[in-house]
C-alpha cells in the first residue's frame, strides 16, 4: 500500500471494509473490536494514525491526519497483542501490517481478511459471546447469541441438515411429495439400487432419516423433514421459515403481483413442492430453441440452466435455524433470489467458482441426484457464464448482514443497451467513446439504476475495494460522476450538466491563444507518455500513476490549496519537484492559479477550473 492507495480509500467512502483510528502512540483498544468484526464479516483494512470526523464534509476537515510514533514498536505491540490471549485466532501475516509514509507521517496500515468459515467466530478478551463482533456501514456491533450460534453451526464441515429432530418420524412425511421425487429419481438413476429400497432405507441412505448408533434415537433429519415433510408439522418445527414466490412481471394498475406462491391450504408447504413449483413458474416464458439430438428434442439452453441453478442455491445455501424468508421474485427484467443466512466464504471466491461450500449438503445431493446443481463448485460460474453469453449485466450477490439475509439478482438487462449509449454521448460527448469498457459499464449503471456504490462496482467488474475506488475517483475527477456522501458510505450518480459544460468551455476557449498552446504541449506531452507506454510495463505503470494522481489533484483542489498543501496531500517532501512533474503539465488546462504573484510564491494557491473557463 502507498500514498496514493490511501487517497483513494479515504475518499470512496465505503467504510463496510475500511476504519480509521487515531494512535499516535499506542495501539486504541478498540482495535481489537474492529479486527473481531473484519474477520467475522467480510474483511477490511484499519488505519492507524488517522481521525475520522464523520460529522464534516470537506475531506481535509473529515480526516485529521496526525500519524503514529514509533511505528515499528508499534507494529510489535500489535502482533505481541495479536498472538496473546486478547483475540481467540491470530489470522494475520506480517505482510498484512505494513508502515506507510504518508507526506511526514507515518501511518499503520492492518489488513484483515475475512477469516475461513472453519475460523469463525473471531472473538476477544476469552468471551465468544460478548466479545464477537460483526460489521456494518454503522460500524462495528456486538455478535447476538444467535449471531454466534450461527457462526459455529457453519464451523462444522458435515453442514446443518443432517440434525436428528426429535419425534418426527415417517408419520411426518408427505408420500405425495416422496413419490413425486422417487419417479424422478428413477428417471434421472435407472438402474440404481436405491430404488428398490423402502421409503425409510431410501430416506436414510439420501440423509432424510437418521439413527443415531450410541443412543439409538432415530427419526427425519432437518433435510427429510423440510424437504418431503407435511405442511404442518414443518409449521410446527419451522415456524421461522417462509417460502415466497412472486411474479411481479406484466402488472396490471393497482396490482401488487401478477400471481403468487405462498402457503394457502392449497398445497403441502415443503421445500420440493416449492423448488418444483417455483422453477416452472421462472422458466415458463425463456425462449426454448428447437433442436433434435437422433430422435430426442433438446430445448434445455445456458439461461434456463442458469435460473435452476440459482434457485438450487437458494434451498442448498439457505440458514434454516434463524427467521426468515426463502423469496424468489420474477419481473420483466430480472430474477432475484434472496434467503435467510450469510456468505460461508467470501463473495469473491464465489465468482472465481471452485469453493462451494453448501450449509446443507443432504438438500444438495438430493436435488443433484435428480439432476439440479453441482457440488464442485461450479454453479456459480454457469450462471456467469449464460449472463455473459447473452451480453446481460453481470449477476450481483450481495450479503445484507443486517438484514441476515443474501441476494442474487439476475438482470436480463443489456450490458449497455442501446438508448444507454444514446444518453450517456448526450451528455458526455466525444468524452464518452474515449472512455474504457468498465468506465461506460460503471456509467451506464449508473445512468439506469439512479446512483452506484464502491460495492455494487466491485460486483459489477469483478474488482477489489481498492480497484473500484480508483475507477469511480477517476470519474468524480473528471466531472462525469457526483459522490454524495452518506454517512460512513458514498453513492455516486450521473452529472446531467456535464455536457453543457463542455460547450461552454470550447466556446470560450476557442480565441485563447495562451490555451491553444498549452494544450499543443499537452498533446506533445501526451505523445511522449504513448512511446513510453509502448516501453513495457514500467511505463504503463508510470502513464497508470500520474493519471491516478492527476484525477486525485482535481477533487482535492476543488478549493484553493498552496503549492505546501499539495505536496503533503500527495506524499512529497520536495514540493517544486512535485509541481513540475504534476502541476505544471495541467496549469492553464485543468488548474489555475488565483493570483498574479510568482507560482513559486508561499501565498499562491491553485484551484480545478470551472467547465466554463
Amino acid at each position: 500500500m502507498d500514498t496514493l492507495d490511501i487517497k483513494v480509500l479515504l475518499q470512496i467512502g465505503e467504510r463496510i471494509t475500511f476504519e480509521c483510528k487515531k494512535a499516535e502512540t499506542q495501539i486504541p483498544k478498540s482495535v481489537w473490536e474492529t479486527y473481531s468484526s473484519f474477520a467475522n464479516t467480510v474483511g477490511g483494512t484499519i488505519l492507524l494514525g488517522v481521525t475520522e470526523h464523520p460529522e464534516e464534509t470537506e475531506f481535509e476537515k473529515r480526516f485529521e491526519i496526525t500519524g503514529v510514533a514509533h511505528p515499528q514498536k508499534l507494529k510489535k505491540d500489535f502482533f505481541d497483542t495479536l498472538n496473546s490471549n486478547k483475540v481467540s485466532r491470530n489470522i494475520l501475516t506480517d505482510a498484512d501490517v505494513e508502515i506507510v509514509q504518508y507526506g511526514k507521517h507515518s501511518l499503520l496500515s492492518i489488513r484483515v481478511p475475512q477469516a475461513d468459515y472453519r475460523q469463525r467466530p473471531v472473538y476477544i478478551n476469552g468471551n465468544m459471546m460478548n466479545g464477537s463482533f460483526k460489521r456494518n456501514y454503522e460500524g462495528d456491533y456486538h455478535c447476538t447469541e444467535d449471531d454466534v450460534k450461527a457462526m459455529i453451526r457453519d464451523a462444522n464441515d458435515s453442514g446443518n441438515d443432517s440434525l436428528l429432530l426429535e419425534n418426527y418420524t415417517l408419520d411426518d412425511i408427505d408420500l405425495n411429495t416422496l413419490a413425486a421425487y422417487r419417479n424422478r429419481f428413477r428417471t434421472a438413476n435407472p438402474d440404481h439400487v436405491w430404488n428398490n429400497y423402502s421409503d425409510k432405507d431410501f430416506l436414510l441412505n439420501m440423509g432424510g432419516y437418521t439413527i443415531d448408533r450410541n443412543t439409538r434415537r432415530e427419526g427425519l433429519t432437518l433435510a427429510g423433514l423440510l424437504m418431503f415433510g407435511k405442511g404442518l408439522p414443518i409449521r410446527e418445527r419451522f415456524d421461522n421459515i417462509r417460502m415466497d414466490y412472486l411474479d411481479m412481471t406484466n402488472l396490471q394498475p393497482d396490482s401488487r403481483w401478477s400471481d403468487r406462491l405462498t402457503y394457502d391450504g392449497r398445497w403441502e408447504n415443503n421445500l420440493y413442492n416449492f423448488f418444483t413449483r417455483v422453477l416452472s413458474k421462472l422458466v415458463s416464458d425463456l425462449k426454448r430453441p428447437f433442436k433434435l439430438e437422433g430422435m430426442e428434442r433438446i430445448d434445455d439452453t445456458p439461461v434456463h440452466k442458469a435460473v435452476r441453478e440459482a434457485l438450487t442455491n437458494l434451498v442448498i445455501h439457505s440458514d434454516y435455524m434463524i427467521t426468515g424468508i426463502l423469496r424468489v421474485e420474477k419481473h420483466d427484467d430480472c430474477f432475484v433470489f434472496s434467503n435467510p443466512g450469510t456468505l460461508k466464504i467470501p463473495v469473491m471466491d464465489i465468482y472465481a467458482g471452485g469453493h462451494s461450500k453448501a450449509r446443507n449438503p443432504n438438500m444438495q445431493a438430493m436435488l443433484r441426484m435428480i439432476g439440479f446443481g453441482d457440488n464442485i463448485g461450479s454453479g456459480f460460474p454457469t450462471i456467469l457464464d449464460a449472463w455473459k453469453r447473452e451480453n446481460w449485466r453481470r449477476p450481483v450477490l450481495e450479503e445484507r448482514s443486517e438484514l441476515h439475509l443474501v441476494e442474487l439478482t439476475l438482470s436480463m438487462t443489456s450490458l449497455i443497451p442501446e438508448e444507454c449509449h444514446v444518453t450517456l454521448q448526450s451528455i458526455y460527448g466525444d468524452e464518452y467513446a474515449g472512455l474504457d469498457k468498465e468506465s461506460q459499464l460503471v456509467l451506464a449503471t449508473a445512468v439506469t439504476t439512479g446512483s452506484i456504490s464502491n460495492y455494487h462496482t466491485q460486483q459489477l467488474l469483478g474488482k477489489n475495494p481498492l480497484e473500484a475506488g480508483k475507477i469511480l475517483c477517476t470519474l468524480v475527477a473528471k466531472g462525469m460522476l457526483l459522490s454524495t456522501n452518506k454517512g460512513r458510505w458514498t453513492s455516486y450518480s450521473i452529472n446531467y450538466d456535464y455536457g453543457q459544460g463542455v460547450k461552454d468551455q470550447e466556446q470560450k476557449s476557442q480565441g485563447v491563444e495562451k490555451s491553444r498552446s498549452k494544450s499543443q504541449g499537452v498533446k506533445v506531452k501526451e505523445q511522449k507518455s504513448q512511446g513510453a507506454e509502448k516501453s513495457g510495463s514500467r511505463g504503463r505503470g508510470m502513464l497508470q500513476r500520474k493519471q491516478d494522481i492527476k484525477n486525485l489533484l482535481m477533487v482535492y483542489c476543488r478549493q484553493p490549496r498552496t503549492l505546501r498543501e499539495i505536496a503533503d496531500y500527495l506524499g512529497y517532501s520536495d514540493k517544486y519537484r512535485m509541481k513540475k512533474v504534476y502541476i505544471d503539465p495541467i496549469l492553464g488546462e485543468l488548474l489555475k492559479m488565483t493570483s498574479s504573484e510568482s507560482k513559486n510564491n508561499p501565498t499562491q494557491k491553485y484551484v480545478t477550473m470551472n467547465r466554463e473557463e
